[in-house]
């Protein structure tokens, strides 16, 4: 089971030997099984790697991301194929019933409103209780929008009322940095699954091909949230990325056992799809921070 997150942060030259990714720099040279790799981050444009290299990685599922100048994550790399069945998956996917995908959304927006509020009550903070109150208000396809509601106190009780998602500053950094990351994590277990990340099940933008991977991550996000918070970057550069990075290996719970996120996420995701092939929302195992 692949387990670890590589992040190629100098001039480097990668390429394939052996079932071994070689990364060659100036000084040293070293090797990784790719069996190992969960994920790969090129974090410096100066690296080259091997078009040999790409396709190992991707036969073997690595999430392969890489980053622009700035060093933030730019795009990623995605099989046209991540499952023997993937034509009969996207079938399934296009016929799926309108009310199922609706359930499903329900639950989703719940759970992420629950993790918020969590998230308060680990840094004890107030209003987890008004959150609470909003799942309870919670409308079918949630119609009355309570997670914008929820997510407009969450961030001025988390981060404070002046603060705003559209801000220039070291928390928006990091939240962005965390999402692309879960993103990318979800897109890969999507494309895995033999799925199109393009077809969302609440979010529809023509503009956006990674409609499902935004839906399924929501519940997710308070996670990097809770770990911005804890971090309270004055800056971001090398250190808070890395402790971000850790992230994806930290242990957490779902269906009763531990597991790190990254394992956990494959789980959710699929337990996301397997619900709504049924049709029926207690299939879905949620993944929960025990703080």
């Amino acid at each position: 089971m692949s387990w670890r997150t590589v992040v190629i942060t100098k001039t480097a030259k990668l390429d394939y030997s052996l079932g071994y990714m070689v990364v060659r720099d100036v000084e040293n040279t070293s090797k990784i099984h790719i069996s190992e790799i969960s994920v790969l981050i090129i974090e410096s444009t100066s690296v080259s790697l091997t078009a040999y290299l790409l396709n190992e990685l991707i036969k073997s599922k690595v999430k392969v991301i890489f980053c622009d100048e700035k060093r933030n994550p730019s795009f990623e790399i995605n099989a046209y194929y991540g499952s023997h069945d993937c034509s009969l998956k996207v079938k399934r996917q296009i016929g799926w019933d309108e009310l199922a995908k609706k359930y499903i959304w329900t639950e989703i927006v719940c759970e992420k409103i629950r993790n918020q509020a969590q998230v308060l009550k680990i840094f004890g903070l107030n209003k987890s209780e008004m959150l609470l109150n909003y799942i309870d208000e919670m409308e079918f396809g949630d119609k009355s929008n309570r997670e914008g509601h929820a997510a407009k106190v969450y961030f001025n009780e988390l981060f404070g009322m002046k603060f705003s998602r559209s801000q220039d500053c070291p928390v928006n950094a990091a939240l962005n940095f965390g999402y692309s990351l879960i993103l990318s994590t979800v897109n890969r277990e999507v494309v895995c699954g033999g799925y199109l990340t393009q077809l969302g099940l609440f979010h529809d933008n023509m503009y956006n091909q990674y409609n499902l991977s935004c839906d399924l991550m929501e519940p997710i996000r308070p996670f990097v949230d809770a770990c911005v918070k804890q971090m309270n970057p004055l800056k971001f550069d090398k250190d808070e990325k890395l402790i971000l990075l850790k992230l994806l290996s930290k242990e957490f719970v779902i269906e009763s056992r531990t597991n790190t996120l990254l394992n956990a996420i494959k789980i959710y995701c699929k337990s996301v799809f397997d619900a709504i092939e049924e049709n029926d929302t207690s299939k879905i195992s949620f993944i929960k921070n025990e703080l």
